[in-house]
């Protein structure tokens, strides 16, 4: 077996490398890029579950960053238990295969209670006055306290919301670092999400984008400088990239316009009922599962959905079949945002009648993944004052919750899901072996090989 770790640089693409990314163009230059035709949908969860089992989301059944669960008659969106993948990881077989086999899992998602040795993924603290603590949880548990100690507690509001920075990316290639001089561990997996941001906010505006890029490349670099003392094999992967795009679609107010959307009105505020609903939207970026209660309303719901503007195709049957997607955690239909679009949750009609998570950063009660969270109004002038009156307003012990995040989709300016148009955007897999790369493009099945092939080489 050959030590080898694994990068994944979030939004990494070909369009990406260049000036701004000095250490990561003289490592592809000294080995070998293939571009990744993404999965579908091409979205962290089911591109990590792809790469990790070599399967589709049909039979790994990760259809999305999250889905409807239909016994609990819930949406629910970013879980972190690694049995909601229904198919083994590399880990498994290599462990199979070597007894004395060892995998470091460095925040890639459905980290927890995998057949692992070392886990370190975001678990903030929920306390019961209201409050969230920033942590994370490890395996073993004592390795959590050991690099909070060294680094400082995860910088969880720096990892997602409006104050996300550089700071959780460094803090996660420090903790690979501290993880690896512990433990040596065979295969190392570290996921450096900072570029993710940004993109989303603005698209790809260099001029924008260039201190994103800087920031990634210099953690790239502290990572290379360790890991290539070791003589390891080293790749660097992306799990889509991210394009322009200008139009949201708004699908849940379309259906409720047509009466087969069920909402409860509690406390003058407004919620979605996906229980009651005759067909309703789970939104995830370009792609958007819509469910049916009510099967009768099938052709109805496909017919509209085609009509809506932004929509590119909506599959069904068995185009779900032929994009490796039916699977029972499925839409019953699923819609595809063309190039300059993508989709919210959002199912108001009146946003005086938001429900009150809306306006706040809350990933596990929104029923669709919402990246306006990253986002103030730039046109409120106040809003960093009253931000900063609510963090001390907390700290003095008053209850007082942070709804600060702008209803305006439209601030958005870039997204990822669909299969871009141009190469240039597919994600990549940049190797320091070039006989290991055996295309310029491959599929994204086809990267749990490739990572094979390092660590037996």
């Amino acid at each position: 077996m050959k030590k080898t770790v694994v990068i994944n640089v979030v939004g990494l693409t070909k369009r990406l490398i260049g000036a701004y990314t000095p250490t990561i163009k003289r490592f592809l230059e000294s080995g070998a890029l293939s571009v990744i035709e993404p999965v579908l949908p091409a979205v962290t969860c089911a591109a990590q579950a792809t790469y990790l089992t070599g399967k589709s989301p049909d039979e790994h059944g990760i259809v999305g960053n999250g889905w409807y669960f239909k016994e609990e008659c819930e949406v629910k969106f970013w879980r972190q238990s690694n049995k909601l993948i229904k198919a083994d990881k590399i880990w498994d077989k290599l462990k199979k295969e070597h007894p004395d086999f060892t995998c470091a899992n460095l925040f890639w998602w459905y980290n927890m209670y995998a057949n692992t040795d070392f886990n370190v993924t975001p678990r903030p603290n929920y306390l019961a006055d209201g409050r969230k603590i920033p942590d994370c949880y490890s395996k073993p548990s004592e390795l959590r306290d050991l690099l909070q100690s060294k680094l400082g507690t995860f910088p969880l509001f720096n990892f997602w919301g409006p104050k996300t920075s550089i700071k959780s990316s460094q803090w996660i290639a420090d903790a690979s670092i501290i993880t690896d001089e512990l433990y040596n561990p065979t295969l190392t997996l570290i996921y450096l999400p900072h570029l993710d941001y940004n993109l989303q906010r603005h698209g790809l505006d260099f001029d924008k984008i260039k201190k994103d890029l800087v920031e990634i490349d210099k953690v790239v670099e502290d990572l290379l400088n360790h890991y290539q003392q070791q003589d390891c094999n080293i790749v660097l992967l992306s799990e889509y990239g991210i394009t322009n795009v200008n139009r949201p679609i708004h699908v849940n107010r379309v259906l409720r316009e047509q009466g087969l959307l069920a909402i409860r009105e509690e406390r003058g505020l407004e919620l979605l009922d996906a229980g009651a609903s005759a067909a309703f939207a789970v939104a995830d970026h370009q792609i958007c599962h819509v469910y049916l209660n009510d099967v009768t309303v099938k052709s109805q719901v496909k017919t509209l959905l085609e009509g809506t503007p932004g929509v590119d195709s909506v599959l069904t049957g068995k185009a779900l079949e032929d994009y490796h997607l039916a699977h029972e955690r499925c839409g019953d239909l699923v819609a595809i945002a063309d190039k300059d679009s993508w989709f919210t949750y959002y199912f108001w009609l009146d946003d005086a009648k938001a429900p009150d998570y809306a306006r706040m950063v809350d990933i596990h009660k929104k029923p669709g993944y919402d990246p306006v969270e990253m986002l103030i109004d730039p046109k409120d002038k106040l809003a960093m004052p009253k931000i900063i009156w609510k963090l001390l307003k907390k700290r003095m012990g008053f209850r007082t919750v942070m709804d600060v995040i702008p209803l305006q989709a439209e601030l958005v300016k870039g997204s990822h899901g669909r299969v871009p148009e141009n190469k240039a955007d597919y994600p990549v897999l940049i190797s320091n072996k070039n006989d290991l790369l055996p295309k310029e493009t491959i599929k994204a099945t086809e990267v749990f090989t490739i990572l094979e092939a390092h660590i037996n080489k």
